[in-house]
């Protein structure tokens, strides 16, 4: 089946006239790296100050890429989304805090955001960034199979009991989790923590999900080998696709530590691992769950194809397709008119701690392959066929 995606009725059905005005001036803006660079340098002079910005970022940026500040406020978007077939992903977006009372808070609102999912049918996953689960330096040194202090060892500890809690609440709740990538520094760790609680509760069907960023060149061969363990543990693998949101940082410190820079030579190199990753998956589907977390067109098509090819009907719950909230509805709302599995991650937390992710879409949309092009030919050609 080939999928339109150049459908506006039907990617922005859910969006008022009001609601594609605003999204074109939005993009408009964020489309100039100027202003983006002179926007970030003011907002993080603000948050340092703690100057007010509630009242300049939450009618903007926060209100298309964001829920609400808490679980309760991002039900009117779950619900909005749900006639056209495209679940919501609830995502705690709160970062760059790992002090013990802030590592509980991010525990315990995570808790309630796994059982929240398990009462509402059009949550289908729960998520967490493992960075807000213990320390920067817990991680990395872990990770590197550096000698750790004792106190760190408890904190290491801590951080896999924390994982534990949440893979173990998910399993009860009967909500797959996606645990999300990191930096490379940080992953062997949270690889290691994954696959453990994949071991336990993956018996009977997936819940737990490893997330692999194809912009790293071993993630494919680490797929086959996380599959095989799979098969040998007697448990299925949970896997979600990502090309990856790090490379400049990542770059810059491979050459700044000098060891081998653990990205792809180029964006074809990406492409090429993250598709065959995809076929991988659903050749070997009997004992895997897909997660497809991408805003390319070709391989949203590209799992679409391989689902016809496979004979596997396009509501079977172990493929999934899913976009950022406020970006590509020309992907999740088509594909889920055609009546495939969507849903959109929908980041929510206080305005002036979502400001660190609200700074990376704002920066991947000015880029040369960003969103904001795209988005603007899309909203411009629905508010003249509204015409």
């Amino acid at each position: 089946m080939k999928i339109d995606f150049q459908n506006t009725e039907v990617a922005f059905a859910m969006k008022s006239d009001a609601d594609l005005k605003k999204a074109y001036v939005l993009f408009k803006t964020i489309g100039s790296p100027a202003i983006v660079k002179m926007g970030n340098v003011m907002l993080g002079i603000a948050l340092k100050i703690n100057f007010p910005i509630n009242w300049a970022v939450k009618p903007t940026i926060y209100n298309h890429f964001v829920g609400g500040e808490s679980i309760s406020d991002c039900s009117p978007v779950v619900r909005k989304m749900e006639p056209h077939n495209v679940g919501a992903i609830l995502d705690y977006s709160v970062e760059g805090k790992d002090s013990p009372e802030d590592i509980q808070n991010a525990l315990e609102e995570t808790l309630r955001a796994i059982e929240n999912a398990g009462k509402d049918s059009n949550i289908p996953f729960c998520v967490f960034k493992p960075t807000a689960f213990t320390t920067a330096a817990v991680l990395e040194k872990v990770s590197m199979g550096w000698d750790l202090t004792s106190e760190e060892e408890i904190e290491a500890q801590g951080f896999r009991d924390r994982v534990h809690k949440l893979c173990e609440t998910a399993h009860a709740s009967n909500v797959p989790i996606l645990i999300d990538a990191e930096d490379s520094w940080y992953q062997n760790f949270i690889d290691e923590v994954t696959n453990a609680n994949m071991a336990e509760f993956n018996k009977e069907k997936p819940i737990v999900f490893n997330t692999y960023q194809m912009y790293r060149h071993d993630r494919l061969d680490f797929l086959k080998k996380s599959y095989q363990m799979a098969i040998d543990g007697g448990y299925f693998l949970g896997a979600k696709f990502v090309r990856g949101a790090y490379m400049e940082k990542e770059r810059a410190r491979a050459e700044e530590n000098g060891y081998e820079d653990p990205i792809q030579p180029d964006k074809d190199a990406t492409d090429r691992d993250y598709n065959l990753a995809l076929k991988f998956c659903v050749e070997h589907i009997e004992k895997i769950k897909v997660f497809n977390g991408t805003h390319n067109e070709y391989s949203t098509q590209y799992l679409v194809d391989l689902m016809e090819e496979h004979g596997l009907s396009k509501g079977d719950d172990r493929l999934w397709f899913s976009q950022l909230y406020g970006m590509s509805d020309n992907l999740s709302f088509n594909v889920g008119k055609a009546g495939y599995n969507v849903a959109k991650y929908l980041p929510y937390g206080p305005v002036k701690h979502v400001m660190p992710y609200l700074l990376r879409r704002a920066e991947e949309n000015t880029s040369a392959q960003g969103q904001s092009g795209r988005e603007l030919t899309l909203v411009l050609d629905e508010m003249k066929r509204r015409k």
